[in-house]
């Protein structure tokens, strides 16, 4: 017997921002065999480096457009910061722009592709259309204290919508 899994979606607007991280672009399938783990790693490894951060308990996970002929995609671990004065040795800085996203919590226990396809079905279901402003496709706000290799995570997932 399976359990029915469902994930509230929900209308969120966020202002523009800035943020500093890592970047990361492969495929899919590098992404699968743990690529962006190591970036996230690697960002709470050497948190205490990055200056002026706005939210130090939240790892931002930002995935722009399919690259690599539609097998992969660009991806950042980052956090937001309030000014962009100096980046660290490695790390980039990213803007975002003030968008509206469609939101919805994926917990712990729960599939993650499940999650992914009730937050599009909720779109949907809203009337809404992605919004994908500077080819940005989504974003994942993680616990900065959970572990990145973790098989079971919870996260928010954040899709830009527009009516």
């Amino acid at each position: 017997m399976t359990i029915e899994q469902k994930n509230d979606g929900a209308l969120t607007s966020k202002e523009s921002f800035r943020a500093i991280g890592f970047k990361w672009e492969g495929t899919f399938a590098e992404a699968g065999e743990g690529g962006i783990r190591k970036i996230q790693m690697e960002l709470i490894n050497r948190l205490n480096e990055i200056p002026r951060i706005v939210n130090p308990d939240i790892l931002l996970g930002l995935s722009y457009h399919a690259t690599l002929g539609g097998n992969g995609f660009t991806h950042y671990a980052a956090v937001e910061v309030d000014n962009v004065d100096e980046i660290p040795s490695g790390m980039v800085s990213i803007a975002v722009p003030t968008l509206t996203y469609a939101t919805c919590e994926h917990r712990k226990g729960q599939n993650i592709k499940r999650s992914y396809d009730n937050v599009y079905e909720w779109i949907l279901k809203e009337g809404l259309k992605e919004n994908n402003v500077d080819h940005l496709t989504h974003f994942e706000k993680y616990p900065m204290t959970q572990d990145p290799y973790s098989t079971d995570p919870e996260f928010t997932i954040m899709i830009p919508v527009k009516r």
